[in-house]
């Protein structure tokens, strides 16, 4: 078994780069793991059955982790380094990089889903409107300087200035039509830095869709922290709605971005589809917020 080390050095503030992990992965046994880079394709075809692939990172480096790891049958290790780190609270990874390491060396795996998309795949969300600005235009020093809370603040600077679209969304058996704020299509149970998908988890084989109707900013943000404080989806309500199934197709009146775990991904329509358990990753645990519910896919 061969440990590889992939560190991103403009991940969140920089301070976690390739030498502070390597100092702690020797802390915990791991000595002189192969060092690469994601720019580079050579070392990626010595990647062997049961390898592990560390990422140091933020979402979009883990992303990028995740599809090597499918492809060569490696697992996947997260070493958070980035701004929103949000695929690592899937997995409740310490907050203490010693610890991390300690759990890479033991090698307790989970096994988690993967949604898969005509572009590529994604571990946390994909956004199609008013969510895909976070990751187009909070960028350089406004996000180092806000941290993760850099994409609340550019939602709410962006929020009244957008007018919503018109988009159908088919979710296995159900079906919903109408003007949208932003659509979201997670695989796991957070988003934007730690906001909670309400009743969701990313080992149950499901896609959680959230889509939300534009009202004002007032209705928005309490909508918002009534899910947040309860952990659960209004049942009725006319700003959010929630569906849950395997597979999801959004096709929007007119082209529109769509971004994947903080990238751009391209454009509308967007097919997406839940692979459960197809990636095996380091941690101990994997997260359920709220009462997620693993054997009730439609219309929440």
């Amino acid at each position: 078994m061969t440990y590889w080390l992939v560190a991103n050095p403009e991940a969140g503030d920089g301070q976690r780069g390739r030498e502070f992990w390597l100092e702690q992965l020797k802390n915990a046994g791991i000595t002189a793991p192969e060092c690469c880079d994601f720019r580079e394709q050579g070392w990626q075809a010595q990647v062997k059955l049961d390898d592990i692939v560390m990422v140091a990172g933020g979402d979009g480096s883990v992303n990028t982790g995740a599809s090597l790891c499918l492809e060569r049958n490696a697992t996947l290790a997260v070493l958070p380094s980035g701004t929103a780190n949000d695929f690592a609270r899937n997995l409740a990874l310490p907050d203490e990089p010693a610890a991390v390491c300690e759990l890479v060396q033991q090698g307790v795996t989970q096994l988690v889903d993967v949604a898969e998309f005509g572009g590529g795949i994604f571990l946390n969300v994909a956004h199609v409107g008013l969510g895909t600005l976070p990751a187009r235009e909070s960028k350089g020093s406004a996000k180092k300087l806000l941290g993760r809370f850099s994409y609340g603040v550019e939602l709410l600077r962006k929020v009244n200035a957008k007018r919503g679209f018109h988009a159908e969304i088919q979710c296995d058996q159900a079906f919903v039509r109408g003007h949208w704020l932003s659509i979201a299509v997670s695989s796991g149970a957070f988003f934007g830095g730690g906001n909670e998908i309400p009743q969701a988890t990313a080992d149950d084989g499901l896609l959680d869709v959230i889509a939300v109707k534009p009202r004002p900013l007032l209705q928005l943000l309490l909508t918002f922290f009534l899910v947040q404080f309860s952990g659960k989806s209004p049942k009725r309500t006319s700003t959010v709605v929630h569906l849950k199934g395997k597979r999801c197709d959004i096709l929007t009146s007119r082209e529109k971005t769509v971004t994947v775990d903080g990238d751009e991904a391209g454009k509308t329509p967007l097919h997406v589809v839940c692979r459960k358990h197809c990636l095996r990753v380091i941690g101990s645990t994997v997260v359920s917020t709220g009462e997620a519910e693993k054997s009730r896919p439609g219309l929440k």
